[in-house]
């Protein structure tokens, strides 16, 4: 389906055209003040450059093409040469019942034919995931639902840290604390057996080996050699690193479950071990391997570059392979299976530099085509009140899952307080409330700004929350219950008020909003959106009779347009990755 505004380019660019004008002249951009007109064109304030004419006269010869076209209600010139546009009643509702009707809810599938790989989420086999493994996986997750929304074939990786130094810390520590075990004796066939992990287990472990390696020179060394045994898959390395993935993987799952991150693909760094020898191979036949120092290295720095670019290191002088080399024999994999267009990556902005020289590497090489898109997505920090990254009281990193407990827990204490649900689905309502507050809060931020969780302000059920967002689809819920309306025949038939047309507008406006959202990859956009139509119903509720309208034709109208709001609002919350709630 077109967007509205480029509909309405078409007409204008026709008409620019038959008054002797470029046609390109005619772009049609919503306007930002709904007050004065719905959309406007500046291209009479262009072509006066171009032609050597007044705006106001060009702008003039324009208007009076476009008020012959009855999808028109006013096309007028105003000083000192814009167009003003408003539609009829009828094109409007036309436009906004055709976008009902439609499957996409009137978002153009601009991107169909294309297929993305997103790399988000970044957890580490065998360590409990933290506070920094929120944001990517709230705005990973959103971002792969926002490009199927406009049409393209989306796959989300987690790709799990589960091949490099920390798989080797643990390794190094259980066997520190349990040599006798099989697996560390030389004579450890291929199909031996390990004891069984715990969860809690290696929780405990990989802190402990991560601050024993920063003072003790003989363990890191240990846990490097550890390390270097795995990636050449001997057989008691492999049989514990299996260990650990059966216990870390559905460990892991559970978290993500809860903030309704659903990830396609459950690669690891170890799946793409298979294609670093042929990644290898094809950066050496470019001519672009180097050895230093017994390591191997490829010159990334360009003429136009103002800042020092360090060399990318593929291979260590010990000859085990990092994240660098993991990271580019991915890129190899993700071409080879699944000939992406695009491949984005959702990580915290540190790791900016890591990704240039991979991506300026894998470029280099010919890995994927020239076209290809490899793009970094850097996010900011969620922080404390103190405007540091948040942590527990006592300043040490929080684990995921305490973080999400706690916030329910207060959601929960928030609708115990509150006549607003039963007492049978209050925790359900209280989970989905917690993470609505905890998704929508990051999200109607730009991703790569900081922002403070506060966590009485995330709660609100007024404001810019996503508590107040599920709040207005359970009111909306309520009067279509209570009117015993289907929501799902939702044509609305007329229009009655200014705020009526403003919310039918915002409706059929969505659609470029979602664009612009992808092309920029800005999740806010719809963030604001969906809290911009959710005011918009709040005014409308409080001015006009619903339930108690005697005039059943209005009455009818009325709440076909609730209709409308609430799938809309449902729809943006499912493209945010937010579970709405029923009744509350």
């Amino acid at each position: 389906m077109q967007i509205i505004t480029k509909t309405l380019s078409d007409i204008v660019c026709a008409a620019f055209e038959c008054c002797g004008y470029d046609a390109a002249l005619g772009v049609v951009t919503a306007s930002d003040r709904v007050d004065l007109c719905q959309f406007q064109c500046n291209g009479a304030m262009k072509a006066a450059k171009l032609y050597k004419k007044a705006p106001i006269a060009i702008a003039n010869e324009v208007a009076e093409i476009l008020r012959e076209n009855d999808i028109f209600a006013k096309a007028d010139a105003v000083p000192p040469g814009f167009l003003n546009l408003t539609l009829t009643d009828a094109a409007l509702l036309d436009a906004v019942n055709a976008a009902a009707l439609d499957g996409g809810f009137g978002i153009p599938q601009a991107k169909a034919g294309e297929t993305i790989v997103i790399d988000y989420g970044g957890a580490n086999v065998a360590k409990a995931l933290h506070i920094g493994h929120l944001r990517p996986a709230i705005i990973g997750e959103a971002l792969k639902r926002l490009a199927k929304s406009v049409g393209a074939t989306v796959l989300g990786d987690v790709h799990l840290g589960d091949w490099g130094l920390q798989i080797g810390l643990v390794i190094a520590e259980l066997e520190a604390r349990n040599p006798q075990w099989d697996c560390f004796q030389p004579d450890f066939p291929a199909d031996g057996s390990v004891p069984e992990l715990s969860v809690p287990l290696l929780n405990e472990v990989y802190p402990a080996a991560s601050a024993k390696s920063k003072i003790d020179k003989d363990f890191s060394a240990k846990a490097h050699a550890a390390t270097v045994a795995l990636q050449n898959r001997e057989a008691g390395c492999i049989a514990l690193w299996q260990e650990m993935m059966r216990v870390s993987v559905p460990d892991l799952r559970k978290i993500y479950d809860r903030l309704n991150a659903d990830f396609d693909l459950w690669y690891g760094e170890s799946d793409a071990d298979v294609c670093i020898a042929p990644t290898l191979d094809t950066v050496r036949e470019k001519g672009l391997l180097k050895e230093s120092d017994g390591a191997w290295i490829v010159e990334v720095v360009e003429e136009t570059d103002k800042a020092p670019m360090p060399p990318i290191l593929l291979r260590k002088s010990d000859g085990s392979s990092n994240y660098e080399t993991t990271d580019l024999a991915t890129i190899y994999q993700r071409q080879k299976d699944f000939q992406p267009a695009r491949i984005w990556y959702v990580t915290d902005n540190r790791q900016a530099l890591h990704f240039e020289q991979v991506f300026r590497c894998a470029k280099k090489a010919a890995l994927v085509p020239p076209e290809t898109e490899l793009v970094h997505l850097p996010h900011g920090t969620m922080n404390g009140s103190d405007g540091k990254p948040y942590k527990t009281r006592d300043g040490g990193v929080m684990r995921l899952e305490d973080f999400l407990n706690t916030v329910v827990a207060a959601a929960y204490k928030k609708l115990n307080e509150s006549d607003y649900v039963t007492q049978g689905n209050k925790q359900e309502v209280a989970e989905k409330l917690g993470i609505a507050a905890i998704k929508f809060g990051d999200l109607v931020n730009h991703r790569t700004k900081d922002y403070v969780f506060d966590m009485d302000r995330f709660l609100a059920f007024e404001g810019k929350t996503g508590v107040y967002i599920l709040y207005t689809i359970t009111r909306i819920n309520s009067i279509l219950k209570k009117a015993d309306f289907a929501a799902d025949t939702a044509i609305i038939p007329a229009v009655y008020s200014d705020l009526e047309r403003t919310m039918l507008l915002s409706v059929l406006l969505t659609g470029e909003t979602f664009l612009r959202a992808f092309d920029e990859k800005a999740l806010n956009c719809l963030a604001e959106n969906a809290f911009n139509l959710a005011a918009l119903f709040s005014r409308f509720y409080h001015d006009n009779h619903i339930l108690t309208e005697t005039d059943e034709a209005k009455k009818q109208s009325r709440l076909m347009l609730c209709a409308l709001v609430k799938r809309m609002l449902e729809m943006h919350m499912d493209v945010l990755g937010i579970e709405t709630v029923e009744n509350m």
